[in-house]
C-alpha cells in the first residue's frame, strides 16, 4: 500500500515566537505547496499562534510537542486538546525526553492519544528503547510494550488516524542513528506487526511510521528507502531552514 510520507519537525525548547515567525515563514515558502509529502511543524505551545500565521494558506500542518489528557482542571502549566483543536493539526505524545525528564508512562501515553483523537488532532506517537535495553537485546520486546499500551482501548478506526515515531532513545541527539535496515526491521516486527495483531492488516498497512534519532540529510535517503518506514521525525535539522528542506526533498525523492 503507497503511504503518502510525513515528515514532522520537533523544535523542542527553541525559537522564541518572533524567531519562530522567521523560521515558519521560510518554511511556507520553501515547503508549503508539496504535494508529495505531508509537513508538520511542531514549535513550543507559546509560538503556535505565530507559526499559524505565518503558514496559514500553505500545505503545513501545526503540531504541539505534548498535551494533557484532561480538558481542564487544577494542572498548572498544562495544556489540553480543546485548548490546542483551534490552533493544531497534530500533537507529539510519549517523546522519550518526555518519558525521561517528566515522568510520562505507557498509561499516560494511551490517555493523552484518546484525548487527542477525541478532540480531532493526530498523535504522533513515540515510542523507543534505551541504550541499556538495546545493548540487552530487548528493542523488540519494549517497543511492542509501548505501542499495545499507547493503542489499548482504541479501535481500529481510531488506531488508523494516528502516526507512530520509532525513536530509539541512544539516536535522539547523539549523532548515533539506527541503520536503515535495523530500524525497517524494528518498525516491521514490533510495531507494525503488533498493530496489525491488534486491529488486522488493513490499519497496519495503512498507519503511518516515522524514524527518529538524529535524522540529517546524510541518512535520510537510507531510511525513507525502507518500505515500513513513511517518514521521519527531526530534531535539531528542522531548526535549519536549508537542512530540513533538503531532508524532506530527499526523503520525496527516495520515496518515489
Amino acid at each position: 500500500m503507497s503511504r503518502l510520507p510525513i515528515l514532522a519537525g520537533n523544535w523542542k525548547m527553541n525559537k522564541t515566537p518572533a524567531e519562530a515567525t522567521e523560521l515558519a515563514s521560510a518554511f511556507a515558502s520553501s515547503l508549503g505547496r508539496l504535494t508529495e509529502a505531508d509537513v508538520v511543524l511542531c514549535p513550543p505551545f507559546v509560538s503556535l499562534p505565530a507559526v499559524q500565521a505565518a503558514i496559514r494558506g500553505t500545505r503545513l500542518g501545526l503540531g504541539a510537542q505534548d498535551m494533557h489528557w484532561e480538558k481542564s482542571g487544577a494542572f498548572t502549566g498544562e495544556v489540553s486538546a480543546p485548548m490546542l483543536a483551534g490552533w493544531c493539526t497534530h500533537v507529539i505524545i510519549g517523546h522519550s525526553e518526555r518519558r525521561q525528564y517528566f515522568g510520562e508512562t505507557d498509561e499516560t501515553v494511551n490517555k493523552k492519544v484518546k484525548a487527542a483523537l477525541a478532540h480531532n488532532l493526530t498523535p504522533i506517537i513515540c515510542v523507543g528503547e534505551l541504550l541499556a535495553e538495546y545493548e540487552a537485546g530487548q528493542t523488540n520486546a519494549v517497543v511492542t510494550r509501548q505501542i499495545r499500551g499507547a493503542y489499548a482501548g482504541l479501535i481500529a478506526d481510531e488506531a488508523a488516524r494516528t502516526v507512530i515515531a520509532y525513536e530509539p532513545v541512544w539516536a535522539i541527539g547523539t549523532g548515533k542513528a539506527a541503520t536503515g535496515a535495523g530500524a525497517n526491521a524494528v518498525i516491521g516486527l514490533a510495531i507494525r506487526g503488533v498493530v496489525a495483531d491488534l486491529f488486522g492488516s488493513t490499519v497496519a498497512d495503512s498507519i503511518r511510521i516515522q524514524y527518529g534519532g538524529s535524522v540529517t540529510l546524510a541518512n535520510i535517503a537510507e531510511f525513507m528507502a525502507q518500505p515500513d518506514i513513511d517518514g521521519a521525525l527531526v530534531g535539531g535539522a528542522s531548526l535549519k531552514p536549508a537542512d530540513f528542506q533538503a531532508i524532506v526533498e530527499a526523503a520525496i525523492k527516495a520515496k518515489s
